[in-house]
């Protein structure tokens, strides 16, 4: 099948990747054209373990262009990965999304064929497709869902850093049905993999990513709320993690204590349904703790320091590890950074 990707960022580069070894031809396409030619070259523009190996090998069945339209016109089904990074009320930031969305309808208008696919891969709160992303589609494209333009949800869940293997191995898929023809083309592409095919409606698929990324980020605030406590109490926090993580109802997974989450996905999902949630007026308060103790879990490390050495004025201190976590060159909500102003505020000299 032929495979356009909308967007050549971390998702849509390891999505490509992870079809393109399926045998699928993939089509990227990006506005970043420095991206586009190191993605020809058979360079991955981001680290990931594996991925620029395996770009190499497949540059037969992966390219990129540099024009939106010569993708949709070249492929079957067109994959939407674009980022979309919240806004300080914690809301998605949609500008990109919507302007890849309504280039993506005006590009069918002209090339589509008989039943184009669109595949909304893009992380967004629930109810964002039907309600912002379908419209602008629809206007643009002048078609219709479900009578001569499919639409499907279909979130990832790629860890950074074990993202390849992710793809091939995943836990689950969800197929975010809005016609039914649509679904059944996206499931059909995932039948090699094997994992459950979870099929929804629309906004179930999109709060179920959002949803899983909140659980988590929940786990990792707290085993660090509890370490917290633990260092008052002058117990080991590692060995309460460890001990508590062998209950198979708990699992060790996400529940080793450390300065916080980072990343792209765990502080803007958890932001984004606690917007979403004030909007209907629920006031999330777990959620909030979640992000409270998370802002505030780099700054304790600080002070900590304060407490061994005294006034660290004057001070040259070193950071070890600067990604949001290893595996990774991603510095998208990096503790470090936090880390790092605390640090410039008390007058230190950092070398990182």
């Amino acid at each position: 099948m032929k495979i356009g990707i909308i967007g050549a960022g971390y998702v849509g580069v390891i999505v490509g990747l992870g079809f393109g070894k399926l045998g699928h031809d993939v089509i990227l396409t990006d506005i970043d054209l420095e991206k586009v030619n190191l993605i020809n070259r058979g360079i991955c523009p981001f680290f990931e373990p594996g991925a620029s190996e395996l770009l190499g090998n497949l540059r037969g069945n992966v390219k990129a262009v540099a024009t939106l339209d010569q993708a949709v016109k070249e492929s079957d089904i067109i994959f939407l990965c674009v980022g979309t990074p919240f806004n300080l009320d914690g809301s998605d930031g949609l500008s990109a999304l919507k302007t890849a969305v309504s280039n993506v309808g005006g590009a069918i208008l002209l090339h589509g064929n008989q039943y184009p696919i669109i595949v909304i891969k893009s992380t967004v709160l629930p109810g964002t497709t039907e309600d912002i992303l379908i419209p602008i589609l629809e206007k643009e494209s002048g078609r219709k869902v479900g009578k001569d333009l499919g639409v499907v949800v279909n979130p990832e869940f790629l860890r950074e850093g074990k993202a390849l293997s992710d793809f091939s191995n995943p836990s689950r898929v969800i197929i975010g049905e809005i016609d039914s023809v649509s679904a059944e083309k996206v499931t059909e592409l995932h039948k090699n993999v094997l994992a459950p095919i979870i099929r929804v409606n629309a906004r179930t698929a999109e709060m179920i990513k959002c949803a899983s990324n909140a659980a988590l980020a929940t786990r990792v605030s707290l085993v660090n709320e509890i370490g917290n406590i633990c260092k008052l109490l002058g117990i080991d926090i590692y060995e309460v993690a460890n001990a508590v993580g062998l209950d198979e109802r708990i699992g060790p997974h996400f529940f080793q204590a450390g300065i916080g989450f980072g990343g792209s996905c765990f502080p803007k999902d958890v932001r984004g349904l606690i917007s979403k949630a004030r909007v209907y007026g629920y006031e999330p308060t777990l959620l909030e703790s979640v992000i409270t103790v998370n802002e505030n879990q780099p700054i304790r490390l600080v002070k900590l320091a304060e407490s061994k050495v005294g006034n660290l004025k004057g001070k040259k201190v070193a950071v070890l590890g600067l990604a949001f976590k290893p595996g990774t060159d991603d510095m998208r909500e990096a503790p470090s950074l936090k880390v790092i102003q605390e640090l410039l505020k008390r007058g230190c000299s950092v070398v990182a």
